[in-house]
């Protein structure tokens, strides 16, 4: 299996209007930022990229873990490694939501294949979930992408951009061939990694600026 950590210094700006909830606008220090990369044929068959980040506010750093599976025993053991990540996560960090973009699709599966591994866990009813394509709805009434709202965020991505459909076959050539993982050039797996990095930066990056650039539409827009 494929780990990654990544550590970037944010100062975050205090006099920017940033997401609340009930009033809270550091929901940014008491979240996780979520997304996985996964495998799904009629059924979820496996999570291929776990993706996680949260804001250490003493040291001012977004600390992004990930992990890629390389064959099939992964797909099982990736499972222990987020139900563990979870777990200090709530209980060590102190962590009470989880922000998403479209989360629904991400918590059907993984708590779908945590059932079925007979974790007794489901993610979205240990933390609060924030999803942001449904918040982002909600204020301006229109629905997009992730992609199309990080242009809205003026996130201008390193990554380039890999559909989901691509993303399950190479996740289903892994499962399904014990080798596949060793053919496969290390850039590509480094561009699947770097494109998972990015759209859970990309959580983060508009939480803490989200009404710096999202606008309520006037009932007479509606």
């Amino acid at each position: 299996m494929i780990k990654r950590n990544a550590v970037t210094n944010i100062k975050i700006d205090e006099y920017v209007d940033r997401f609340k909830v009930e009033g809270e606008n550091k929901i940014y220090s008491k979240a996780l930022f979520f997304d996985l990369e996964h495998y799904v044929y009629k059924k979820p068959i496996c999570i291929g990229v776990f993706g996680c980040a949260y804001y250490d506010e003493e040291t001012r750093n977004l600390k992004t873990t990930q992990y890629m599976i390389e064959n099939r025993k992964d797909s099982e053991e990736i499972l222990k490694i987020a139900e563990e990540y979870f777990i200090k996560a709530k209980i060590k960090l102190k962590k009470e939501y989880i922000v998403t973009f479209s989360g629904n699709n991400d918590f059907t599966v993984v708590n779908y294949l945590f059932k079925k591994n007979n974790i007794n866990m489901e993610v979205n009813k240990e933390f609060k979930s924030i999803d942001l394509q449904k918040e982002y709805e909600k204020v301006t009434k229109k629905c997009v992408g992730l992609k199309n709202l990080e242009k809205v965020f003026e996130i201008n991505r390193e990554s380039e951009i890999i559909s989901g459909s691509t993303l399950a076959k190479t996740f289903g050539k892994i499962v399904k061939d014990e080798e596949y993982s060793l053919r496969m050039p290390e850039e590509k797996k480094d561009k699947i990694l770097l494109y998972n990095r990015q759209d859970v930066e990309s959580l983060f990056n508009m939480i803490t600026t989200w009404n710096k650039y999202v606008k309520e539409v006037d009932d007479a827009e509606k």
